[in-house]
């Protein structure tokens, strides 16, 4: 289980470098109810990846994909292609963040985040005025509605069929992953529950970090998704 849980890391690290459900988590810990409205975004961010994972795996497990045979070749082919257009596509995510970079850096409540930085949500700047079952759907939606976290639970799903190993090694797996997944929300809200209103400097720092930083981390997940179908495609054209 060990080999199979590394083989998972990539794919994990598509949902650590997350930076749009860092910013409205941020957002959700500096609103009038913190607490509150940090565990139940926690909560449905958690919730997500239980859902995205377990329904994944379940549908490929009714597919049988141990019993079929080797893929036809343009499925490789169609992950090189994609594989190539993602990393274009992250050059050009992080040259065209860059123009917004110091503005972000310099905000100082969400509204200006949002003004700052057009490729995030209009939205962001509302979160602060969340109920805490708003907060709930908002950490559901920020992962089932993101491609990018959503995909990489999907594939994290897929891999673990594939791969041959016990159920029972299988689902531990993606306990672990899921557990992975859930770290970099659940830290900033134990912060917040330990420390209260004092975990606001390093909420804003973490803010201040994550601004300063958006084109990279945005450009670097799509660059993980873009390696891991290389990686696929090479690995299925030597198979054969």
């Amino acid at each position: 289980m060990g080999d199979l849980v590394a083989s998972l890391l990539p794919l994990s690290l598509g949902i650590v470098m997350s930076p749009l459900a860092i910013m409205a988590l941020v957002a959700v810990l500096l609103s009038g109810r913190p607490r509150q409205n940090g565990v139940a975004f926690l909560l449905g961010w958690a919730v997500a990846i239980v859902v995205a994972l377990g329904v994944s795996y379940t549908v490929f497990g009714l597919l049988e994909l141990r019993e079929r045979t080797a893929p036809p070749v343009w499925v490789p082919t169609v992950r090189l292609v994609l594989g190539l257009l993602l990393v274009g596509g992250a050059v050009w995510i992080y040259r065209r963040g860059r123009a917004h970079t110091r503005a972000m850096a310099e905000a100082q409540s969400p509204a200006e985040v949002a003004a700052a930085a057009p490729q995030l949500p209009g939205w962001l700047q509302k979160v602060s005025t969340f109920s805490p079952g708003r907060s709930f759907l908002l950490g559901l939606g920020i992962f089932l509605l993101n491609p990018v976290d959503a995909s990489c639970a999907v594939l994290a799903g897929l891999d673990v069929r594939l791969a041959e190993v016990e159920p029972s090694a299988g689902v531990a797996a993606l306990v672990v992953f899921g557990i992975v997944g859930v770290l970099p929300i659940g830290t900033p809200v134990v912060l917040v529950l330990v420390r209260g209103e004092s975990a606001a400097p390093v909420l804003t720092r973490i803010r201040t970090w994550i601004a300063s930083h958006t084109s990279v981390l945005n450009a670097a997940l799509v660059l993980v998704i873009a390696v891991l179908q290389l990686q696929k495609a090479v690995s299925t054209f030597l198979a054969y």
